[in-house]
């Protein structure tokens, strides 16, 4: 018969045979800033880390997590109990988000181990942009899509924002730019995503956007990079 000492090593064991199958499950994202200026990165999951320019952050992330994101926030400042705000992304004035970051903010979106066994991820700027990035997995035979270009720099005046162009939706909240309503299933391009598309053709540009901006890698084959200013 086992001993009281006997059955806690085999707890202990068994807890470090979980352990090591949650690692090595999971899937790992660097986040990167190559911005000449420091981004608050914010995941969910994750949380959020200060990121001054070449520094990086790992996050470990379970492997069949669905709907998950990453972003950079800029204009941040946040006290001792990472508490503040950010110009843009921000996440309910928390330095560890456990909100989605407000519009405008250019998007990491992933969801893992989908359908046929794929990871599928894009660049997203349906909640309009702030930072160009790119999404790089490990596996060179995936597509690695990016944003590199400036699209403040394009953006039309009525959605100019301080260090952010802002989604047509937050601005003018129709049916047409929302896809919502009658256009949800039939949502054509509009003259304002057709602007974000110019700049950055591998992107979402607008809701309806997937044929040409949603990539995907076989699931358990790659860790990924985000890189900020890439």
């Amino acid at each position: 018969m086992a001993t009281v000492s006997d059955l806690a090593l085999l707890l202990v064991a068994g807890l470090a045979i979980s352990l090591c199958t949650q690692e090595a499950g999971a899937v790992k994202f660097n986040i990167r800033n190559q911005c000449g200026y420091t981004v608050w990165a914010a995941g969910l999951p994750g949380g959020g880390k200060q990121l001054d320019q070449g520094q990086t952050w790992s996050v470990d992330v379970a492997a069949g997590t669905k709907g998950a994101r990453f972003w950079g926030r800029t204009g941040c400042s946040f006290d001792g109990s990472g508490r503040g705000s950010c110009q843009t992304g921000d996440c309910g004035g928390q330095l560890s988000c456990t909100l989605s970051g407000a519009v405008p903010a250019t998007l990491a979106e992933y969801s893992l181990n989908g359908n046929d066994n794929k990871d599928f991820y894009d660049v997203s700027l349906v909640d309009g942009f702030n930072v160009p990035l790119s999404i790089n997995p490990t596996n060179t035979g995936c597509t690695a899509p990016a944003c590199k270009a400036d699209v403040n720099a394009a953006c039309p005046a009525e959605l100019k924002v301080n260090s952010g162009c802002n989604s047509a939706c937050n601005v003018f909240q129709t049916d047409q730019y929302c896809c919502r309503g009658a256009n949800v299933d039939n949502c054509p391009a509009t003259n304002y995503s057709m602007i974000f598309k110019n700049q950055c053709p591998q992107a979402y540009s607008y809701a309806k956007d997937d044929t040409s901006s949603t990539f995907t890698c076989p699931s358990g084959t790659t860790d990924y990079s985000i890189v900020f200013c890439p």
